[in-house]
């Protein structure tokens, strides 16, 4: 998929560039597979802000997207790719021939008209959803499932995929695209290829009301606040941080602090870490 620029008819013209949505189908979603998503402004019940830099942007609602992909051996035909608001990649409405629709993610070079089908029956092309016993070694896959029947975790952004390296003991051993190897129940399914929409990744904003529009508030700098705002604050001029490292707001480390959680009931299926 195209990057589209624009000429500098302005200063936030200048330099931004937007995927080319040309590709996608220019029609309204399907209503039955629309959910209404409330905007809490990063606000809890009592009406604090606990996450910041959240707040503002369009209306969207949510598109119920099938991450579980369970109907099995039922042909089902491509009749819209259409543009997600709530995630990178671009989702597919396909309609099985038993009448039901349904959204995926749209894996790279699917198109209106295709056919994809669920079940270890199916072929080994983008958009079909096979389980790892039936996905040949080095196969490219995207939406992957960590628990039987739980649906799809991980690899779902635009342009990411994985790869199937080698399968034993009943766990398909997988490579993220972190660098991280895993091991993944063989009767876990994944989709084949990879997720469409790659080019998300050079689009240049060009200007601050885009991350506004996308409810994206600013985020200042903890150097340029007062001393009861933040441990960095304070000081006359330009000020270094005064501390062996950098803090959040709250007093945490940051800049290589890690943060992922301890003792994930899944740390025991990783054979090789991201980090090494």
């Amino acid at each position: 998929m195209a990057i589209k620029k624009y000429k500098p008819t302005t200063p936030g013209r200048r330099g931004m560039t937007v995927t080319d949505y040309s590709v996608l189908s220019k029609v309204e979603p399907e209503r039955s597979l629309l959910e209404p998503m409330k905007h809490n402004s990063g606000r809890n019940n009592t009406g604090r802000i606990t996450v910041r830099h959240h707040g503002g942007g369009n209306r969207t609602k949510y598109r119920v997207v099938d991450f579980k992909r369970n109907k099995f051996d039922v042909p089902a035909t491509v009749k819209t790719l259409e543009y997600d608001p709530n995630r990178s990649a671009h989702i597919a409405l396909i309609q099985y021939e038993d009448g039901v629709k349904s959204y995926i993610i749209a894996a790279e070079g699917l198109k209106v008209g295709d056919t994809v089908m669920n079940g270890p029956n199916a072929d080994i092309k983008p958009g079909n959803c096979l389980p790892f016993s039936a996905i040949p070694v080095g196969t490219v896959i995207h939406n992957i499932e960590l628990y039987p029947g739980k649906g799809a975790q991980l690899v779902r952004s635009a342009g990411n995929m994985a790869q199937l390296m080698a399968k034993e003991n009943g766990y398909a051993l997988v490579r993220l695209p972190s660098g991280e190897m895993r091991n993944v129940p063989l009767n876990c399914v994944a989709s084949i290829g990879q997720v469409g929409n790659i080019d998300h990744e050079n689009v240049n904003y060009g200007k601050a009301g885009r991350k506004r529009h996308m409810g994206w508030r600013p985020a200042v700098r903890g150097s340029v606040m007062n001393p009861c705002d933040h441990p960095h604050g304070g000081g006359e001029g330009k000020s270094p941080v005064g501390r062996p490292s950098p803090v959040t707001p709250w007093g945490k480390p940051t800049m290589g602090y890690k943060t992922r959680k301890h003792h994930n009931r899944s740390d025991k299926f990783i054979v090789k870490r991201a980090n090494g």
